[in-house]
C-alpha cells in the first residue's frame, strides 16, 4: 500500500500543515494585539496554544497507534485544530479573554498532529531503502515551514490585516487534509489486536523511550538542545536592537537559521548514509554551542555567521533524531513515540525561553554564555547514557 501513496503527496501535506502551524502562532499574537489591544493577552495566546501540546502529544500518538486508518484520525485532528484557530479569531474582542485562552489551550492539545503525527506515518509511505532519504527530506519540511510561516504571518498581517493572517494559516492547514486522509492504512495483522488500554500504551511508550538507550540518549540530547534554542530565541530581540539596530531585525535571524538548516539537510538528503545519525545528534549540539559562543562577539557579521552555524547544527540534528526514532520505535508504538518526543522538545523550548528571559534582562552576554553551556551539556548528556549494540525494533516495549 505504501507504494501506491505518492511520496510527493506526503511532503505536500506536511509542508502545508507545518507552515500553517508555524504561521498560526505569530498570526494569533498579531491578531490578539489588534483585536484585544493588549500585548499581554497576545503573548498569553501564543503560550496557551504552544505549551498544551506537551500534554496532548502522547495521548494523540497513542490513539494514532491504535487506529487502523491513522491518516483519517490525523485528518480529524487537523480539522479540529483549524476550527479552534477560527473560533479564537471570531471570539477575540467579543468574548471574555479567559474563554478565548481556554479555547487556545484546548486547540494546542492537537498541535502534535502537525509535527510528530505526520512523521510517524513515513515508514508506511517510504518503504525500505527509500526511508533514509525521505527522513532527511521530511526534516527539511520543518525548515521550509519555519522559514515560510512567520514570514507569511508578518507579510499578510502588514498588507491585509492580522485577522486575515489567521485565516490564511487555517487555509494552509485545511490544504493538508487530503494528503492526511489518504495516508496508508496500518497493515492488517496489526489491526484490532490491542488488548491494553490507552493508559497502558502510554506507559509502554515511555518505557521504550527510557529503556532503549539509543532512543533515550537521542531524546535527552534533543530536548536539552531545545532548551538552548529557546534561550537563543529569547535573546534575539535584544541582539537585534544592540547589534543590528532594531529589535525587529532580531526575528529575521530565525530566517537565516532556517535557510542554513535547509541547505544542510539538502546535503544530508543527497548523502543520507554519510554519517551515523547517533553521531550527528551529539556533534550538532557542539556546533550549536560554538554558534552561541560566537554570538557573544557582538558584531553584525559575526552574529549572522553564528546564527547560520546554529542552523547547520539544528537541521541535521532533526533528521538524525527522526532516523533514530524510525530505527528504534516498535511499529505499534511509533506514533506515540514521535508525538511524545515532539511534546518534550516543545516543553524544553518553552523552558529555555522562560529561564533566559530574566537573565537576558540583566546580561545579554550572560544569557548567551548560559545557552552555550546548556548546548555543551546536551552533548555531554548523550554520552552520559551508556551505549548498547543496536538491535532491530520489535513490538515488545
Amino acid at each position: 500500500m505504501g507504494k501506491r501513496y505518492p511520496l510527493h503527496l506526503y511532503f505536500a501535506g506536511a509542508v502545508a500543515a507545518r507552515a500553517g502551524d508555524e504561521m498560526s502562532g505569530p498570526a494569533l499574537m498579531l491578531a490578539g494585539f489588534a483585536l484585544a489591544g493588549s500585548t499581554g493577552d497576545a503573548s498569553s495566546l501564543l503560550a496557551g496554544i504552544t505549551i498544551s501540546a506537551a500534554l496532548g502529544g502522547p495521548v494523540l500518538g497513542a490513539l494514532l497507534d491504535r487506529a487502523g486508518r491513522p491518516g483519517r484520525l490525523l485528518a480529524g485532528a487537523l480539522v479540529l485544530y483549524a476550527a479552534g484557530l477560527g473560533t479564537i479569531l471570531v471570539g477575540l474582542g467579543r468574548s471574555p479573554f479567559a474563554v478565548i485562552l481556554l479555547i487556545a489551550v484546548v486547540t494546542g492539545l492537537l498541535g502534535a498532529a502537525l509535527s510528530g503525527g505526520w512523521t510517524a506515518q513515513l515508514p508506511r509511505v517510504a518503504l525500505g531503502d527509500r526511508l533514509p532519504r525521505a527522513t532527511a527530506l521530511d526534516a527539511m519540511t520543518f525548515g521550509v515551514a519555519s522559514l515560510a510561516g512567520p514570514a507569511l504571518a508578518g507579510g499578510v498581517a502588514e498588507t491585509l490585516g492580522a485577522p486575515t493572517a489567521v485565516v490564511v494559516s487555517v487555509v494552509l492547514i485545511a490544504l493538508a487534509l487530503p494528503a492526511a486522509w489518504m495516508l496508508p492504512a496500518r497493515p492488517g495483522p496489526a489491526r484490532g489486536t490491542r488488548t491494553t488500554s490507552v493508559i497502558g500504551d502510554l506507559a509502554a511508550g515511555m518505557r521504550v523511550i527510557v529503556r532503549r538507550r539509543s532512543l533515550a540518549r537521542a531524546t535527552l540530547t534533543s530536548v536539552v538542545s531545545c532548551i538552548a534554542h529557546g534561550m537563543l530565541t529569547a535573546c534575539l530581540p535584544l541582539l537585534g536592537e544592540r547589534v543590528l539596530g532594531g529589535a525587529g531585525r532580531g526575528a529575521l535571524l530565525l530566517s537565516c537559521a532556517a535557510v542554513s538548516a535547509l541547505v544542510a539537510n539538502a546535503v544530508l538528503a543527497r548523502f543520507p548514509r554519510s554519517a551515523a545519525p547517533d553521531t550527528i545528534i551529539w556533534a550538532s549540539a557542539l556546533v550549536q554551542a560554538a554558534a552561541l559562543a560566537l554570538a557573544m562577539w557582538g558584531q553584525p557579521v559575526v552574529l549572522v555567521v553564528a546564527v547560520l552555524m546554529a542552523g547547520i547544527g539544528e537541521g541535521p540534528r532533526l533528521a538524525a533524531l527522526f532516523a533514530v526514532r524510525h530505527r528504534e520505535a516498535p511499529e505499534r508504538l511509533r506514533g506515540q513515540i514521535f508525538t511524545t518526543g515532539a511534546s518534550l522538545k516543545i516543553t524544553g523550548f518553552a523552558l529555555g525561553a522562560a529561564v533566559a528571559g530574566p537573565v537576558v534582562a540583566r546580561s545579554l552576554p550572560g544569557a548567551l554564555a548560559l545557552a552555550a553551556s546548556v548546548a555543551v551539556l546536551a552533548a555531554v548528556a548523550f554520552f552520559a547514557i551508556p551505549a548498547v549494540r543496536p538491535r532491530p525494533p520489535d513490538d515488545r516495549p
